[in-house]
């Protein structure tokens, strides 16, 4: 290991992987795969969001329209993370494995964080547009949103150079942004219930579902994040599991956070919507 380390320094574990053992055809081309639907299904969102953004009340439609800043920057981010997977491996006929190339251009996990970096304040204030809040400040949980979402993707920024390295500051910075993490959950529920109250029954049922969504989805976060040592106890798991268990996490975590919920919060407007007396589905047919 520490001769890894000399020639690593603070690359992620995907590197070391590839540097130690390499990857097997079917390790490498999940990897590749999965990181190729991530971005595909925000390029398909990106068009569910523009097609139905007049489904919902003009009041409503903000949220739409930062569904589709985030799917625009979830796409072209997560491109280029797919690209910097396949340009860091290449294929050593001698080994029958993918190793880490030669070049200059090592794996690296910080464009998610780019991504989220854009995208969490984006998904948060996303609600905000969508329920009514009856005991809460907007502004308020607005800046707070704001403030723990971005303070949460920067700690963990910096806490992933420290994966193999140094696991004690990996654990350090991991810890503080899962302090903002909590934070951002306790908001979360309380912008839930109040917006609840007063609202149709099925926007209720959707307002639930998005609840036990948002649970789902961001707890993948800190499970990929800790992926190494999922498989390793104290020191990181040189394991190709382990990179295509981050992979697949990020992904499903990406698509569940982003697109599906994004989906749900339409059919909240949508049905906020008709409760105020506009139904797209009727104009469109007295049309």
């Amino acid at each position: 290991m520490n001769d890894l380390i000399s020639q690593l320094g603070n690359a992620t574990f995907e590197n070391y992987v590839g540097l130690d053992s390499g990857f097997t055809e079917m390790a490498y081309q999940m990897s590749a795969h999965v990181l190729t639907l991530g971005y595909a299904v925000m390029l398909a969102g990106l068009f569910y969001f523009i097609l139905t953004i007049k489904t919902v009340a003009p009041k409503y439609r903000t949220s739409s329209v930062l569904s589709v800043v985030v799917m625009v920057s979830a796409f072209l981010l997560l491109l280029v993370q797919q690209q910097n997977w396949t340009g860091a491996m290449v294929y050593d006929a001698e080994s029958a494995r993918y190793i880490l190339g030669d070049g200059n251009d090592l794996f690296n996990n910080g464009y998610r964080y780019l991504n989220w970096l854009i995208d969490v304040p984006m998904l948060l204030f996303q609600i905000l547009f969508v329920v009514s809040l009856t005991k809460s400040d907007f502004g308020s949980i607005r800046n707070q949103f704001w403030f723990s979402g971005t303070a949460m993707i920067l700690t963990g920024y910096i806490g992933q150079y420290y994966e193999v390295t140094s696991p004690m500051w990996f654990a350090i910075w991991g810890f503080i942004s899962t302090l903002f993490f909590v934070h951002i959950l306790i908001l979360m529920k309380r912008v839930i219930d109040e917006g609840k109250e007063g609202a149709p029954a099925k926007a209720q049922g959707y307002l639930s579902k998005i609840w036990y969504l948002f649970l789902f989805s961001w707890m993948l976060y800190p499970g990929a994040y800790l992926m190494p040592y999922l498989f390793g106890g104290l020191e990181p798991a040189l394991s190709e599991a382990a990179v295509v268990g981050r992979h697949i996490t990020y992904t499903v975590a990406d698509v569940s956070s982003k697109v599906i919920y994004g989906i749900l919060l339409t059919l909240t407007a949508q049905e906020m919507s008709k409760a105020e007396g506009y139904d797209y589905e009727k104009m469109e047919k007295a049309l």
